[in-house]
């Protein structure tokens, strides 16, 4: 099991210093003595030799790694452990090019680590919010003044979608935030999300008429952000905001752009680390490597 004092890299290397080191720690995290099968749950399982297990009721093989993030890959568990712990414990991410120079990989190699990574951070996205709960929206995209002539998009100011990607984010205060793509600000696409996710709380939003529907849901109230008020009491979107700050610097200074297609999993990403803000560093690291039952594969990566 890892170090209490789990804080640095340098713990990581010394914790795992072999790939069999790697592999008890995933099979305790993920069995705890008790195999199961990937093939059948119910099925009995026979312990073979080379850290392989035998499904009795299908006659398939497998190990720790199937259907994991971690199958059919040729990267050891050491550099996929050192990987994690960057990620996770980072505040705004790190780009695939400086990961892999940080553990000899391509820049390739280490892009498709890290899109894997960010498929099994959707665990911490699926939060329920109760007692106070703010609610904003945000647009993820290019601006048009910072864009060459030939590459400007006509009409695309505001809150129009043709170049931003709109996300809806909820926070708890003291708790829990759940944030999540959606096609448009409207009624129509806000409304289902907050039922979805919020439960028994005290809304707060700013005026946006996008959010009438839940005033006739929840208690709700809202500061008028277009008559710059931006706190009143208790009335504030403070919280959502500071998320806000912290995913854009993250993409613009760490990944400088995230397409349409993928913009989930990183805002997955962040929702993980804030969400799991007051653990520490082992605590994080072990709670992801309990969650990597998502595999990702390159088709459904750039096909998908």
């Amino acid at each position: 099991m890892l170090p209490k004092n789990f804080n640095s890299i340098i713990d990581v290397v010394k914790a795992f210093p072999t790939e069999q080191s790697c592999i008890e720690h995933l099979e305790s995290l993920r069995w705890n003595g008790n195999v199961v099968s990937p093939f059948d749950a119910t099925s009995k399982v026979y312990k073979c030799k080379g850290d392989k297990y035998r499904c009795k009721n299908t006659g398939k093989y497998f190990n720790v790694r199937t259907a994991t993030l971690f199958d059919n890959t040729k990267v050891e568990l050491r550099k996929w452990f050192v990987a994690i712990w960057i990620v996770t414990s980072h505040k705004k991410g790190i780009s695939s090019l400086q990961l892999g120079r940080d553990i000899d990989v391509t820049q390739k190699t280490a892009w498709f680590m890290l899109q894997r990574i960010r498929k099994c951070f959707g665990c911490e996205n699926n939060s329920e919010l109760n007692n106070e709960v703010e609610i904003d929206e945000t647009y993820i995209g290019g601006k048009n003044k910072n864009r060459h002539a030939d590459k400007k998009v006509e009409n695309s100011q505001g809150r129009s979608v043709k170049d931003k990607t709109p996300i809806l984010g909820m926070v708890e205060r003291k708790g829990k935030i759940v944030a999540r793509k959606i096609e448009t600000t409207s009624v129509a696409h806000i409304t289902p999300e907050v039922v979805k996710t919020v439960k028994n709380a005290m809304v707060y939003t700013d005026e946006w008429v996008g959010y009438k529907q839940v005033n006739k849901i929840y208690d709700h109230l809202f500061v008028k952000h277009n008559e710059g008020e931006y706190v009143n009491g208790r009335i504030y979107t403070n919280t959502i905001e500071g998320f806000w700050s912290i995913l854009k610097r993250g993409i613009v200074g760490i990944y400088h752009f995230t397409s349409r297609k993928h913009i989930q999993k990183y805002v997955d990403e962040f929702v993980f680390r804030y969400n799991t803000r007051n653990n520490g560093e082992h605590q994080r690291f072990n709670l992801f490597l309990q969650n990597t039952e998502h595999r990702l594969t390159y088709n459904e990566l750039i096909n998908g």
